[in-house]
């Protein structure tokens, strides 16, 4: 959530979308709840048909939070949250400025949370490999305008010709 926030400040959102956001950050995983543990906990490859249950949690989550639904903006963000930005992800395949801001943010700063992490099938990553795996993956993967918003909350030596690079 404070990865969320700290993108949307960046790029500028008001007090009510970064409300929403700070919402949707901490709520877009709520539909893992529908998951077996065994999947979500599983230290091997996970098989092809885990792998359509597990892409299905976006959905869950839309499905807990439908009472909401009159906050769209909400819902879209979680909903699309695992949507990239050349449209290779799912649910829908949406790509680049189809997808809503709020998502592209999440997308960013879920990401950057579950790379530096511990998993139980891989350990976190360094941080210098974080930064440069989102680096690597703006603008096919990631929507290049948030990464470089993200990465100007950091203190890391980027001058902004290097970030203009990115987008």
């Amino acid at each position: 959530m404070e990865y969320a926030v700290r993108i949307g400040k960046v790029m500028g959102l008001g007090s009510e979308r970064l409300r929403l956001l700070k919402i949707a950050a901490l709520l877009h995983d709520i539909g893992k709840v529908e998951i077996p543990e065994s999947i979500l906990n599983k230290t091997e490859p996970l098989t092809p048909s885990e792998i359509k249950s597990l892409r299905r949690h976006p959905m869950y989550s839309v499905d807990i939070l439908e009472p909401l639904s009159s906050i769209e903006m909400l819902i879209d963000s979680i909903k699309y949250h695992h949507e990239r930005y050349d449209g290779k992800g799912y649910p829908t395949g949406k790509k680049g400025k189809e997808i809503p801001l709020e998502a592209r943010i999440l997308c960013v700063a879920d990401a950057f949370d579950a790379m530096l992490s511990d998993r139980p099938y891989r350990r976190g990553m360094k941080m210098d490999e974080v930064l440069a795996e989102l680096k690597n993956n703006s603008g096919t993967q990631f929507d290049p305008e948030t990464v470089k918003a993200f990465l100007n909350t950091f203190d890391i030596g980027y001058d902004s010709a290097s970030l203009d690079e990115i987008i």
